[in-house]
């Protein structure tokens, strides 16, 4: 059973009592055995000791909504809407995908999540060969939720991604049985219907009871644009969490995506259920999309958690990117107190576990749960000084990605001073820029 001490760091504990303290953390292989001032530990008795003098410890960041599939397409879908986004670039690009280039796609999108922190991700694939994606993953040792995307309707799809609903869902059900609980359950399985738009009334219903059946998540986009909600308003006469609901989606095991244009009776639907908000400010600001009422949410004691998206809507995935806009872009209507640090923080940690329904194994540093951590380094130039500043309002609003030093995941190290442990660079940049260029020639985008 291998053993890490993490010895005095500032520790960022994000538990029910916010403690902030300098101390150690004891690792006992996948889990914190001990976190305090002092643990009085032996060093020769532990099989790695991390010395965080001057270093901050903070919780894994939970990103709940991702397109691991997307990545290879950073740079490609720019200064375009939604739905002449998905038309014109992604859709295309995602009909032209092959084994290989999965593969790579998730890798380059890994990499990039555990280098700024992230430990925890629910991704939605493509149509075809999510499998692969699931090996990148497990390789990897980033702990997610995912699932092939699920589109059995659309005019406007490419052939490629247009399935039939029984191939559909026997396909999400075969990589299911194969990866749900991988690892000691590191890897879980979330069905993935991609939106209402193109997804048929049967095929929903089935997922609700799938999801059902085998206790899973269901992760999807809801209201994430004016024009979305417009035509499934023409189609089922209802908006779109309102029609969820109609079908019996909306509970505890559903995440939706953006929600910027919710009604009353939507919020009020998403809240008595349980569903869970993934909000996603940079992508809902670069698709010009909108910009979700969240601080409404949270008062109606909605779970709202944070999200990247995909590269191509948002250009990294970084989630303290997404933690500053989330804050800043509610300042200017609600007020400069409104989304403070504190808030941003908990939904980028216990806010996106809440959302995965681990809230009791990971987003907070206390013993028991699993050693899911980023050490910092916060001492630089733009975040000093650091004398009499609240440790998590650094975090928020000064301290970048660059700033990760250490991600440790299920207890393992994924990458140390930098270096990533598990995902060779060498190898997964050259094979992501070959993997492109095959993709838009495939694509008929060159």
């Amino acid at each position: 059973m291998a053993t890490i001490l993490i010895k005095q760091a500032e520790i960022v504990t994000m538990n029910r009592d916010g403690d902030i303290f300098v101390g150690d953390i004891l690792i006992e292989d996948d889990r914190i055995k001990a976190i305090g001032p002092d643990l009085h530990v032996d060093p020769a008795q532990v099989d790695k000791v991390i010395n965080a003098a001057n270093r901050t410890v903070i919780p894994g960041f939970v990103q709940t909504h991702i397109h691991l599939c997307q990545t290879l397409f950073r740079g490609k879908g720019d200064d375009l809407e939604l739905m002449d986004w998905l038309k014109q670039r992604i859709w295309p690009l995602e009909a032209s995908h092959n084994e290989e280039s999965i593969y790579y796609s998730a890798l380059l999108g890994i990499g990039e999540l555990i280098q700024s922190g992230t430990t925890t991700i629910v991704d939605m694939e493509t149509v075809h060969h999510t499998d692969f994606a699931f090996q990148a993953i497990a390789s990897s040792g980033i702990r997610a939720l995912s699932g092939k995307v699920m589109m059995d309707k659309g005019d406007e799809v490419p052939f490629p991604l247009q399935e039939k609903t029984s191939e559909s869902l026997q396909q999400s059900v075969d990589l299911l049985e194969k990866w749900n609980g991988h690892d000691d359950g590191r890897i879980q399985y979330a069905f993935s219907p991609r939106f209402v738009i193109s997804c048929t009334e049967e095929l929903l219903r089935e997922v609700r009871s799938l999801s059902e059946q085998y206790q899973v998540k269901v992760h999807t986009h809801a209201s994430e644009n004016l024009g979305e909600i417009e035509i499934v308003q023409a189609e089922t006469g209802m908006r779109n969490v309102v029609y969820l609901d109609h079908l019996g989606l909306a509970n505890e095991r559903l995440i939706l995506a953006h929600c910027i244009w919710l009604d009353d009776e939507e919020k009020r639907i998403i809240h008595e259920r349980g569903v869970h908000v993934s909000h996603c400010p940079g992508s809902n600001l670069k698709l010009a999309s909108g910009i979700a009422e969240t601080p409404d949410m949270l008062k109606l004691d909605i779970s709202v958690s944070l999200g990247a998206d995909g590269a191509p809507c948002n250009n990294n995935l970084d989630m303290f990117n997404e933690m500053r806009l989330a804050a800043l872009i509610q300042k200017p209507v609600h007020g400069p107190t409104a989304m403070n640090a504190q808030t941003v923080f908990r939904m980028a940690t216990i806010g996106g576990a809440r959302a995965v329904g681990m809230e009791k194994e990971i987003g907070s540093l206390e013993v028991g749960k699993k050693a899911d951590l980023a050490i910092l380094d916060l001492i630089n130039f733009h975040t000093y000084p650091s004398f009499d500043v609240d440790p998590i309002s650094r975090i928020v609003y000064s301290a970048t990605r660059a700033d990760v030093e250490t991600t440790i995941i299920n207890g393992r190290i994924v990458m140390e001073n930098r270096i990533m442990r598990t995902i060779d660079k060498d190898i997964v940049l050259p094979e992501a820029n070959r993997s492109i260029q095959r993709l838009l020639k495939r694509a008929n985008l060159r």
